[in-house]
């Protein structure tokens, strides 16, 4: 059957289309206070920075329709003259989008990090003059749509929290990255799962060692702090993210209880 964005369930695409929850690094417990547990890696890990911004998508449709999207809603479609404006989303971004969709047998989402100007707290870590900038992290591939857009929304909903999404590998993340021509998150290393620190305070200084200060800053005035580090195998089968705040937290908390 032909897709139509005109015809289809938006609300359905919105679901099948967010992007899944991510595990930090050493698993959190009560409180939101980090365990001793982490997440198993093995063989090559590449490292890329964390950006504080505002999760956004760029979904590109089998009709060469796209729509916009934060973390949790659609704000956009292609040939819409008002979008909404929330977080400087469809601002950022619109450009990419169209230069992106083509009619395809597949649904695509592009999925990046929109930051400064006055999208997150943190902005100010990014930009002194509220400058907007914007890095693609993933890439999902969803093959098969008319079966999976013909599900109900809780189905897709649990669908896509177990790991039902296909993400690309490094390499075809990085080729999407120049077909849309933008950046992506800066890659900080590659070295063994077993080289990584499993000790809580070990992994707060190797956050430190690897990212002392963030690598997309958009120009002089930003302050310089980093959110984190994400870790992942070159495939994306293993994911997990690392951020100072969390580690800071626990060991002050572990500090504070001696």
């Amino acid at each position: 059957m032909t897709f139509d964005l005109r015809t289809a369930d938006l609300e359905v695409i919105n679901s099948a289309t967010k992007y899944p929850s991510i595990p930090t690094y050493h698993r959190l417990g009560e409180r939101g206070a980090l365990t001793d547990a982490v997440t198993e890696f093995s063989g090559p890990v590449i490292g890329t920075e964390k950006v504080d911004g505002s999760n956004s998508r760029i979904i590109c449709l089998p009709d060469g329709a796209w729509l916009l999207g934060s973390r949790e809603e659609l704000l956009c479609a292609k040939g819409d003259l008002i979008g909404n404006p929330a977080q400087g989303i469809v601002a950022a971004l619109r450009g990419v989008a169209d230069a992106l969709a083509a009619p395809d047998d597949t649904v695509r989402v592009y999925f990046l990090e929109t930051y400064g100007g006055k999208v997150t707290a943190a902005s100010k870590q990014y930009t002194g003059n509220l400058t907007v900038g914007y890095r693609l992290f993933d890439v999902a591939v969803l093959p098969g749509h008319a079966e999976l857009f013909a599900r109900p929304v809780k189905e897709i909903s649990a669908w896509r929290e177990a790991g039902g999404q296909s993400f690309v590998g490094e390499a075809e993340l990085r080729a999407a990255a120049t077909r849309a021509g933008v950046e992506p998150t800066p890659r900080l290393f590659t070295l063994d799962g077993a080289d990584l620190p499993r000790e809580l305070g070990a992994t707060r200084d190797f956050l430190t060692e690897h990212l002392p200060e963030t690598r997309c800053g958009l120009d002089e005035k930003a302050g310089g702090r980093p959110e984190g580090i994400v870790l992942r195998t070159p495939d994306r089968s293993v994911i997990a993210k690392a951020r100072f705040e969390d580690y800071e937290r626990t060991l002050r908390r572990q500090r504070s209880a001696r």
